[in-house]
């Protein structure tokens, strides 16, 4: 009978030969669109996932950050411009994410302050909510959703004079793509209620966050991506 001690050595190599495998294997490929808020926390959730996937992002040279609330560059704004851009991009043969960290909502539930009207309405939401699922679909690209951070009424529409907000536009529109996201089946990442349970203290406008908020929000999204991996 052969004794086990004789492949002990020989486990030790397999092992160590699959550790080294896994050190060279490409790792996954996150691209993420979303409005000025995940602008913020996008430092902290590249630092947070490195190693683990590869992060990518809608980007430009610093032109968003002059006006988080006119959409450019890297603020993905609301679902009609997020689809007009995965609409151009995913011709790109080359630009294939394996996940999509998708959010838009914040800029659909803009009230013009003089006539009250809201700028996507919520049958155009949903229904560009639905393209942009099956676009991302078509090219074999797993969407994860992220719920549409808090707005406060009185704190923003006191310090916003051009566009008005309000909390039960955003629960509505977190409530559609809700459904959306669960008839093809998309993970979500409930931002909003890890954000709201933080406290309104961490605001530091009429809807950003401080540092402290944005990395929270970056750890608790890098949680689950990562957990993804396992």
């Amino acid at each position: 009978m052969t004794s086990p001690q004789k492949y002990i050595p020989r486990l030790f190599l397999i092992l160590g030969s699959v550790f080294l495998l896994s050190l060279t294997l490409p790792r996954p490929k996150l691209y993420v669109i979303g409005d000025s808020i995940s602008i913020q926390y996008g430092p902290y959730l590249e630092k947070f996932t490195k190693g683990v996937w590869q992060y990518d992002r809608k980007s430009d040279q610093g032109q968003a950050a002059k006006n988080l609330d006119v959409p450019t560059g890297a603020n993905g704004g609301d679902s009609r411009m997020v689809l007009d851009f995965l609409k151009i991009k995913l011709q790109e043969q080359s630009f294939h994410p394996d996940v999509m960290l998708l959010n838009c909502g914040l800029h659909d539930i803009k009230r013009d302050a003089g006539t009250n009207a809201i700028q996507v309405d919520s049958a155009s939401y949903r229904a560009n909510l639905n393209e942009i699922l099956g676009l991302l679909k078509s090219r074999g690209i797993r969407p994860v959703w992220m719920r549409t951070t808090p707005v406060e009424d009185e704190r923003h529409n006191s310090r916003s004079k051009q566009f008005k907000r309000y909390a039960r536009d955003l629960d509505a529109y977190n409530a559609i793509a809700d459904e959306v996201m669960a008839q093809h089946k998309v993970p979500v990442i409930d931002l909003y209620t890890l954000t709201k349970n933080l406290g309104n203290e961490h605001f530091i406008d009429h809807v950003h966050y401080n540092e402290d908020a944005r990395a929270t929000q970056a750890a608790y999204i890098a949680g689950y991506l990562n957990g993804m991996k396992e």
